[in-house]
């Protein structure tokens, strides 16, 4: 094998999983370590950098960062990154002396944000500070778009997502909310400079089954729904309550109309538990609060009895998986089965859709009505024009959305300048920084933590169900913070090894708990991966390869099995292992 190159950034961000599984790139263990110190504030501030959100992401967000986590290898349990990065937002002091400064005298150019969502009001948070007027249209009178209607208020409070958005808002920008889009060549004859449009995708899908017509209002669609719970329109529901989809949106349909009067509400869904879309943590959720789930079930018809509708009825199927894992659902031949309803609530999907936009543009659309856009940077077909979030490639979620924020500020940033938005792109950087302190010290906490995840504190569930604004979930206090921050393996302080330093005593070796430092004869990377101590069955996860040592062998460690507990570096005589921190510059 070849040495490992580690003048690019990728094989280091790569071990620092978290960091490298987050699409915005947050440093996660620099944040919990200093939460574990108490920082709080400068946790916050850490996390503001990369993911503009930390106090709705701490909530909401579908936490990427955790199943990457090493810590799920030592044990069943990641840490809980999402919910102390709450710790941080709920923790912090005052950060306005901290907020960048945004000049006076601007740089002559204006850009124009369409939808007022969480990858627009990061275009708006990068481009201000560089003296870029930015003016953001919506059709609703607040910003927060998709996040603020979709998103219950028992699972965000409307004052943490306030506090959040109008930080951005006041660093300048020109809003013109209630100003629904109609025509993107109006919108052009306004001579932006750039256009960026983050429109969300708030289109969600019907089922037109027989007995849709019939049933009338009866059937509503999921997100428009949670849209009228959000702003007011709707404050209660009937006695039984069917919700069709298995994801997040689903999730939050069916405790939503718990909140609202529901006595009886179903979950149906046409693939088993374990394949659903929605996040575990929210099938949880929902179960714990009575929610029950109807699994194996597909729609057959909507039931109207007396011009009313009184239930639907499903075929049952059952789920078979071929050889490659692919699964069809196949019929059981029971007859179908009838599940009483007033109120079906229909969470199937949603999908941008962009009717305003006219052609003759020189906007291209593909065979999906997606934007045919550069992935990198997120340009459109006609210069200038740029998408991000769910109306760039479809729904994903909040950190996606706003990842693709950061790609295009840049993006729009280089046009502006007339510069190429690919060959003239910033390279990622990074620093690598020593944390030795003393012979045996590190300016880490290198010692591994045994504590099981902490279980975070939920209200009464009495007193969740009556109020459609309660949080449900209390947040860490400082006491389960620290002893959950103490988890963390601080992956980005990484062991570097010097070759010319290295004697070959074998003292790492020896001293490694998890067998991962191999002095071995090179070769191809399967044989040499089947020749370690502990074979490195996972090629995802790569090999850390020195140049050839003296005796001609190499120092070969498995990134997939290393705790980062410095156990080597301390070990070592000649000071061929140092434990360093690495920090990723990003464009």
């Amino acid at each position: 094998m070849k040495q490992t190159d580690t003048q690019s950034p990728e094989h280091f961000h790569k071990v620092v999983n978290c960091q490298y599984a987050c699409p915005a790139h947050t440093p996660v263990p620099e944040y919990i370590r200093l939460i574990a110190e108490r920082r709080y504030t400068d946790a916050y501030m850490v996390n503001w950098q990369s993911n503009v959100f930390p106090g709705v992401l701490g909530r909401v967000c579908d936490r990427p960062c955790e199943p990457a986590c090493r810590r799920g290898r030592v044990e069943e349990t990641p840490v809980a990154i999402c919910r102390l990065k709450r710790v941080a937002a709920d923790h912090k002091e005052d950060i306005a002396d901290r907020l960048p400064t945004i000049p006076t005298e601007k740089n002559g150019k204006r850009i124009g944000l369409i939808g007022a969502g969480p990858a627009s009001l990061t275009v708006a948070r990068d481009l201000l500070p560089l003296g870029y007027q930015v003016t953001i249209f919506d059709r609703d009178a607040k910003a927060g778009g998709m996040v603020r209607s979709q998103i219950p208020a028992f699972r965000l409070p409307e004052e943490v997502l306030d506090e959040e958005v109008d930080r951005v808002l006041d660093m300048g920008v020109e809003t013109r909310f209630g100003t629904d889009i109609t025509s993107m060549k109006s919108l052009l004859e306004e001579n932006f400079d750039a256009v960026f449009v983050g429109t969300g995708a708030p289109s969600g899908r019907d089922l037109k089954i027989p007995g849709r017509d019939e049933a009338g209002e009866q059937v509503q669609v999921g997100i428009n729904w949670l849209a009228g719970v959000a702003f007011g329109h709707i404050t209660e529901t009937t006695k039984n309550v069917i919700v069709l989809g298995g994801g997040n949106t689903a999730m939050d349909c069916c405790r939503t109309a718990l909140r609202l009067g529901a006595k009886a509400v179903n979950v149906v869904v046409r693939s088993s538990y374990e394949d659903m879309k929605a996040s575990p943590w929210e099938k949880d959720d929902a179960q714990a609060e009575g929610i029950t789930f109807v699994n194996h079930h597909v729609p057959k018809d909507y039931v109207i009895e007396d011009g009313k509708l009184v239930g639907m009825r499903f075929d049952v199927v059952e789920s078979v998986y071929d050889e490659n894992g692919k699964r069809s659902l196949v019929p059981t031949g029971q007859e179908p089965v009838f599940i009483a309803a007033d109120t079906v609530l229909v969470a199937i999907g949603q999908d941008a859709k962009f009717p305003w936009i006219e052609p003759g543009l020189g906007i291209e659309f593909d065979n999906w009505g997606m934007p045919v856009l550069n992935d990198q940077t997120l340009q459109s077909t006609r210069p200038g024009l740029f998408f991000g979030g769910d109306a760039a490639f479809g729904p994903e979620n909040v950190i996606t959305a706003v990842a693709h924020g950061h790609q295009a500020a840049l993006s729009i940033d280089l046009y502006c300048q007339g510069k190429d938005l690919v060959e003239e792109r910033p390279a990622e950087t990074y620093d690598l920084i020593s944390q030795k302190m003393g012979v045996h010290e590190w300016s880490y906490q290198n010692v591994v933590s045994n504590d099981e995840r902490q279980a975070v504190p939920h209200m009464d569930l009495g007193d969740a169900l009556q109020r459609i604004d309660a949080e449900v979930e209390l947040g860490f206090d400082e006491r389960l913070a620290l002893k959950e921050a103490a988890r963390c393996l601080s992956c980005d302080v990484h062991t570097v090894f010097t070759t010319n330093r290295c004697i070959e005593c074998g003292a790492c070796e020896d001293i490694c708990p998890m067998d991962c430092i191999n002095f071995a004869d090179n070769g191809e990377e399967q044989d040499l991966r089947s020749r370690l101590r502990v074979p490195a069955c996972d090629s995802e996860e790569d090999l850390y390869v020195s140049a050839d040592l003296k005796t001609g062998q190499v120092m070969v460690k498995d990134e997939d099995l290393c705790l980062h507990c410095g156990l080597c570096a301390e070990r070592c005589p000649t000071g061929a292992w140092d434990m360093q921190k690495f920090i990723l510059k990003l464009a």
